[in-house]
């Protein structure tokens, strides 16, 4: 048998952070049109804290809600209907996954002086990996890290470093042996920042746009310089080495985040589109009863559909500790395009209202476009599935394992 039933704890924790959403976090979007930033977020998030939700994956003893794969996929299907949801609950990225990879992979002095403070939300925290010279091919990045007795010395230049300016952190990938396998080449390194010898140069525009709230709230994509960066031997990461698998465990779960804050946004471009088109007539005849309308409702209700289902499938593996590689990145090139889609279609209902700053709805179409770009973009996704895909058929003789047929 093949249960679709959620745990009724599952459902819930999804109602109550639905609740929450809702009702406090979509109407402090309006407020910080007259309000500082800090006090609204500091406001939401004690509200937060009072009703027991903060920090969703992070287990009980390190203060979070302990919610596993299932529980937090629902979690964070509903943070992603506001801008200020996952903030709420200090879930953000790229704070999210690096927390993982310090809970994973860090000392416990490492714990302690730097994991503590940002689940505490009193700190954030950025990871700078990629390069321009490199590109999605990370084992590409020329920055490099030398042994100097206690400490290591950086030096090189990263690029796209998200919230750099607002974090009080940055975990740098640096190249330490370059003798060794090409995958065990790099390692990881905890800085304390402001520090010297990470010089952010500039926010990087994009075609997303600017705003000052919107580079407090996110801290915009740094361009970086890393110039004799002296790093304490202690704030090595993971162990010499490690630092491409500790990036892709991070990114892991960085895809699928996205993926579930896609759904939501997109959830609540199909409900914006619903309410204007049994709002508004044109030529004498409302645009809900238009079978044109109703088959592009019907379009985004289908993506929906399915993308929801990749992830509660991926959930599921999981929950059981499954390897689940082949779908996350099945599922990262779809969400990506599937969120594009609905709010494409969103705002072409809401004709020029929605190409207007008057709803989120132009906002949110500039800024998805980086989905099929970040944590590797389609092209890399996809040409892993297709390898996946001729392996399956010539170990099994069906291709079926790497379509998702391995639990169907």
């Amino acid at each position: 048998m093949i249960d679709f039933e959620i745990p009724e704890e599952a459902k819930a924790i999804r109602e109550r952070v639905r609740k929450f959403v809702q009702e406090e976090c979509v109407p402090a979007e309006e407020e910080l049109q007259h309000r500082p930033y800090k006090d609204v977020l500091g406001d939401l998030r004690a509200k937060a804290r009072a009703q027991g939700l903060w920090c969703p994956f992070i287990p009980p003893e390190w203060g979070g809600m302990g919610l596993g794969p299932l529980a937090n996929a629902l979690v964070q299907m509903e943070l992603g209907e506001s801008y200020l949801g996952a903030l709420a609950l200090n879930t953000q990225g790229p704070d999210d996954a690096t927390m993982l990879t310090l809970l994973t992979h860090g000392t416990p002095f490492q714990k302690e002086k730097f994991l503590k403070p940002l689940l505490a939300g009193d700190k954030r925290i950025c990871y700078s990996m990629t390069e321009k010279a490199a590109g999605a091919d990370a084992t590409g990045m020329q920055t490099r890290a030398i042994r100097d007795g206690d400490n290591w010395v950086l030096n090189g230049e990263k690029w796209f470093s998200s919230a750099a300016s607002v974090a009080d952190i940055a975990v740098v990938m640096a190249k330490t042996d370059p003798e060794a396998p090409r995958h065990q080449q790099f390692s990881t390194f905890i800085v304390e920042l402001p520090n010297p010898g990470y010089q952010i140069q500039r926010n990087i525009k994009t075609m997303a746009g600017e705003s000052k709230l919107g580079e407090i709230i996110g801290g915009g994509h740094a361009e970086v310089i890393i110039k004799d960066l002296v790093v304490p031997h202690e704030n090595l990461l993971g162990g010499q080495g490690q630092g491409f698998n500790m990036g892709q465990h991070r990114l892991a779960y960085g895809r699928l985040r996205h993926g579930m804050h896609n759904v939501a946004m997109a959830q609540r471009a199909l409900d914006m589109a619903a309410k204007r088109v049994t709002e508004r007539s044109t030529f004498g005849k409302p645009l809900a009863e238009r079978q044109g309308v109703q088959w592009m409702l019907a379009d985004c209700a289908s993506e929906l559909y399915m993308a929801r289902l990749m992830l509660l499938h991926i959930a599921y593996k999981a929950e059981r500790g499954m390897d689940l590689r082949q779908e996350n990145s099945i599922a990262k090139v779809f969400l990506a395009h599937m969120v594009h889609k609905v709010v494409d279609t969103a705002l072409q209902l809401h004709g020029a209202l929605g190409y207007s700053e008057d709803t989120p709805l132009a906002r949110w179409y500039t800024q998805i476009r980086s989905q099929r770009l970040v944590d590797g973009p389609d092209e890399v996704h996809r040409w892993t599935v297709g390898r996946n895909v001729i392996k399956a058929y010539q170990q099994y003789g069906t291709t079926a394992s790497a379509a998702g047929g391995d639990l169907i």
